[in-house]
């Protein structure tokens, strides 16, 4: 073998070193964690039960009105706040997810609960946007159906200053089985 072809089967190790194994090493973990720590609480009595009040209250909700939430809810976080923002930070399942969050040992940086059409239930920590359904995190999980697991990309996050991977599951009602929402969960990468 040639140094020419030796050098570029080292060059090429590395590049798969560095691009495809920590990410797949942070995608299992985070993988696991969902199967065994998260899932512990991700059936919660208050999560599941915030998830299907809005479920029932968006039943007959459409789409022109879903753009309308969402973009008041943007205009919102844009100008620091307002009542539709303050109101879901306020709810129990807000309160729920911020109380993971914070005996999580830093390793959430957000934890964010979506119902059966998208829209945020409740959160840790406040959300660019209010409806989640057209993004895979949504679309990868309830779309998918139960047990659906999705993993995101390693990103920075602005928020949190730190690097994350989104992880995203369906939420099943334990007691009937029924398939009623999601939740995204921002895992620290760097804990993982």
């Amino acid at each position: 073998m040639s140094k020419l072809s030796s050098l570029k089967i080292a060059i090429f190790g590395l590049i798969l070193a560095f691009t495809s194994s920590p990410l797949t090493a942070q995608e299992d973990a985070a993988r696991a964690h969902m199967d065994t720590d998260a899932a512990a609480w991700v059936g919660n009595a208050v999560l599941v039960a915030g998830i299907k009040a809005q479920n029932a209250l968006h039943a007959s909700i459409d789409s022109s009105e879903i753009d309308a939430k969402d973009k008041s809810w943007r205009a919102e976080v844009k100008n620091g706040g307002g009542a539709m923002t303050a109101s879901v930070l306020a709810n129990d399942v807000s309160a729920f997810l911020q109380e993971v969050r914070d005996n999580s040992g830093g390793l959430y940086t957000e934890i964010f609960v979506m119902d059966n059409k998208g829209l945020n239930v409740g959160q840790s920590d406040l959300t660019s946007d209010y409806w989640q359904g057209d993004e895979a995190k949504w679309q990868q999980t309830y779309g998918v159906g139960a047990g659906a697991i999705h993993v995101g990309e390693v990103e920075f996050d602005e928020s949190s200053q730190s690097y994350q991977v989104q992880v995203s599951v369906s939420i099943s009602d334990p007691a009937t089985g029924e398939l009623i929402g999601a939740v995204t969960i921002g895992m620290n990468a760097e804990a993982l």
